[in-house]
């Protein structure tokens, strides 16, 4: 990190034009604060605009990788090849020490994950760790920008005191804005640079002003300003509740199917030829790093009853359970106890082509699945490692030779398409997704909201 001639970029009455030169030309030094899976990619966005930027791990691993110019990130398109050429021409840096890293920077980026404890309670013990470190290195006229998503409130009811309890700087002498991440998996970089506009909140209009202007440089798109910290917050959280009130709306809608005698998925196509109207797909649940989490976000941020909030998460976390029934069912129509029966998943990723599990529907059903006695198999093309899974990982390529009496498909991976379904005899197929072509496939095949004939085929 080159820390020659540099500036601190808050308060210093400089205009907008001089900090935005300053910070192109390399004089305004960054640190990244985490180097995940958008730790990484924002760190090389900033990189890329900078060409002055430390990033900031606890795994030595993945710090020794970086500064050899690999990327320990898969999936994103673009990224390996930027990291290798950033590293190369010095412009980023990795390093296991944030105390070091927060002594030499100005600019102070932290995008370290937030989850929920067992209790749903979001658990904030990576930022805190993090603010602690920059909190040592801070300095007058530094910025301090967090891009994780946090609970409406967290940078001026906990980052920003901790800060200036921990820090030497005095009161309102640094900078502290939100300006959150808005990226998915397998388009980070694409996300980063410009697909959305970029939301900014500042503590105060001086933070909103400088962190306006450095993301005027990292982004194509248009900076969003909004008034403070605790909006730009909810605008993360509230995009991610949104998402999944609509996905229990369409969850909740499709257990209809049988007791309406209709395609439900039919019906929400039509219904969305409104331009007012976008209900979303049923399906077996709601995975991945965000939606399961950001509701708790609210509700633990607010003292008033978030009952529609919370009856969304109990709708989509009921839907395995759900899936679960509806092979239970299939087989049953054939006289199969599930106790007794061979089921394959296909797909325990939560999203396809995404190497993501976490809070993945496949965990919940393979469980439900096993407890009831079947024996499990699953299948994923994208995954060396599938964890704490209740079930006997399988090759797709092998999964033609297995005797089953179901399969279950869960996440429609592309390289499903070439399974050979006549090799099964009598088979049931759930398909959670409406993926599946059922003229390839040659067996009764079950799709969630979609109802079923007395014979058990799909009504359609």
């Amino acid at each position: 990190m080159n820390t020659e001639t540099t500036i601190k970029p808050y308060g210093a009455n400089r205009t907008t034009a001089e900090l935005r030169a300053a910070f192109t030309a390399g004089r305004v030094p960054v640190a990244v604060y985490g180097l995940g899976k958008m730790g990484l990619p924002i760190a090389a966005v900033y990189a890329e605009n900078s060409g002055n930027v430390r990033g900031v791990d606890i795994d030595p691993a993945v710090v020794d990788r970086i500064n050899d110019g690999d990327c320990p990130i898969t999936g994103e398109p673009g990224l390996p090849a930027l990291v290798s050429d950033l590293v190369s021409s010095g412009a980023l840096e990795a390093t296991d020490s944030p105390e070091r890293a927060a002594a030499e920077a100005s600019v102070h980026v932290v995008i370290v994950p937030t989850v929920v404890d067992d209790g749903r309670t979001p658990d904030l013990s990576a930022l805190d760790a993090v603010t602690n470190d920059i909190a040592g290195g801070l300095d007058n006229g530094d910025m301090v920008v967090l891009e994780s998503t946090v609970p409406p409130g967290t940078c001026t009811e906990r980052v920003r005191p901790r800060l200036e309890a921990e820090s030497g700087p005095e009161t309102d002498s640094f900078g502290l804005a939100f300006a959150p991440e808005r990226t998915a998996s397998g388009r980070a970089l694409a996300d980063i640079r410009g697909a959305y506009q970029k939301i900014v909140g500042g503590f105060d209009k001086e933070s909103t002003r400088v962190a306006t202007a450095i993301y005027d440089e990292i982004s194509d798109n248009e900076v969003y300003p909004v008034s403070d910290t605790t909006t730009a917050e909810c605008v993360k959280v509230f995009e991610g509740v949104y998402r999944d009130v609509n996905i229990a709306l369409a969850n909740e809608l499709g257990t209809f199917a049988d007791d309406l005698s209709i395609d439900v998925r039919e019906a929400i196509a039509a219904a969305n030829t409104q331009p007012y109207c976008d209900i979303h797909d049923p399906g077996p649940g709601v995975g991945g790093h965000c939606i399961p989490y950001y509701p708790w976000f609210v509700v633990d941020s607010v003292d008033n009853e978030a009952s529609l909030i919370e009856t969304a998460r109990s709708v989509n976390e009921s839907m395995p359970a759900f899936t679960v029934d509806r092979v239970i069912a299939g087989l049953s129509r054939r006289d199969i106890l599930v106790s007794e029966a061979q089921i394959l998943l296909l797909g325990v990723t939560y999203r396809p082509g995404i190497a993501e599990t976490r809070e993945a529907p496949a965990y919940p059903i393979a469980t439900l699945l096993r407890d009831a006695g079947a024996t499990v198999y699953a299948a994923d093309p994208v995954l060396d490692d599938f964890g704490a899974l209740d079930a006997t990982p399988v090759d797709v390529s092998e999964v033609s030779a297995l005797s089953l009496d179901a399969a279950v498909l869960i996440t429609p991976h592309e390289s499903f398409d070439d399974i050979d379904w006549s090799a099964f005899t009598d088979l049931f197929v759930l398909d959670s997704r409406d993926a599946l072509d059922d003229g390839d496939v040659p067996h009764e095949v079950d799709t969630l909201g979609v109802a079923n004939d007395p014979d058990g085929d799909d009504r359609r």
